[in-house]
């Protein structure tokens, strides 16, 4: 147990990224049960699905689990009311500043972590009062900052200004990148690509033979200068945005096309540089054991060099 265990009440240090569509109660039950800990998102906008969907994990898993808050995307409190009325215990937060809900969510007894692409991010959510951080290297997939910090360069001088427990994410798929991160001053890590393409993902096959299929250099950075910047796979689709350089939220208009219909050029497919390691559709247990396994003779291993 450490710090990350104790907080979520998880067997393993292990966190499912709360993607938009996908990370619903079909995805985040199969983590909680496989003993890490899942996620429901918000970000998607649909209320009253993610409500139900929340309320869902309840006949799905006894194992704990949490909720995403967007706070930009947030339309109204309703969700805020719900996860203190469903007895949430753990939140993250993201896009946007963590101080509007952090007192009310805090005084309900719920532990928040943010999410944060900067060292400036993190040091504004430690002012604001969060319990720990989510810190997202530029190798993963989604809503990124467009400066493309690294994720080792991102723990590392975040660990120098604040003892608060930190969540590795970006490019971690497996036990070796556990550990990496973890000796950066992580303890414990979110997996977004990974869970996309497992067995309970509900994304259309299309998605995840396309991710088995790609490389390490399988993404594009879209939309640096302006906003939403993100990373997305290589397709015809993305190389058009790609070339000219802009990209609007109407590009996303298709993104329910792309992840259940399996038209790969509805809109950007997101996914982080960990395409690369992916070579295999498992199952989330599956996943999850070999990813503790494997990060376990890392460290044992690591201990017999020492010099």
């Amino acid at each position: 147990m450490n710090r990350i265990t104790e907080i979520l009440g998880s067997k393993y240090p292990i966190i499912q990224a709360p993607m938009g569509w996908i990370a619903r109660s079909q995805l985040a039950s199969a983590v909680s049960n496989a003993g890490g800990f899942g996620i429901i998102e918000t970000s998607s906008g649909e209320t009253e699905n993610c409500k139900n969907e929340i309320r869902a994990m309840r006949d799905l898993t006894e194992k704990p689990f949490g909720v995403n808050l967007p706070i930009l995307f947030l339309q109204d409190e309703s969700m805020i009311n719900l996860v203190i009325d469903e007895n949430i215990k753990f939140v993250t937060t993201s896009a946007g500043d963590p101080a509007k809900y952090i007192h009310v969510l805090k005084d309900a007894g719920i532990k928040v972590f943010h999410a944060v692409p900067s060292l400036a991010g993190a040091l504004k959510a430690v002012k604001a009062g969060v319990d720990g951080l989510v810190v997202e290297g530029t190798e993963g997939g989604g809503f990124k900052n467009p400066e493309e910090v690294g994720l080792f360069v991102l723990l590392q001088s975040i660990r120098k200004h604040t003892d608060l427990p930190m969540i590795a994410a970006g490019g971690i798929v497996d036990g070796v990148g556990m550990a990496a991160a973890f000796a950066a001053g992580a303890e414990g890590i979110q997996m977004g690509t990974r869970f996309v393409s497992s067995k309970e993902s509900p994304v259309h096959e299309n998605f995840k033979q396309t991710i088995l299929n790609s490389d390490e250099q399988g993404t594009y950075i879209l939309n640096k200068k302006s906003k939403p910047c993100v990373r997305a796979l290589k397709t015809d689709f993305t190389k058009k945005i790609y070339d000219e350089g802009h990209m609007d939220m109407s590009s996303m208009m298709g993104i329910k096309n792309l992840y259940f219909d399996g038209d790969m050029n509805a809109a950007p497919a997101l996914a982080g540089q960990s395409i690369g390691l992916i070579d295999e559709i498992k199952n989330v247990d599956r996943i999850i054991n070999e990813t503790i396994t494997q990060f376990n003779d890392v460290c044992k291993n690591m201990s017999s060099h020492v010099f």
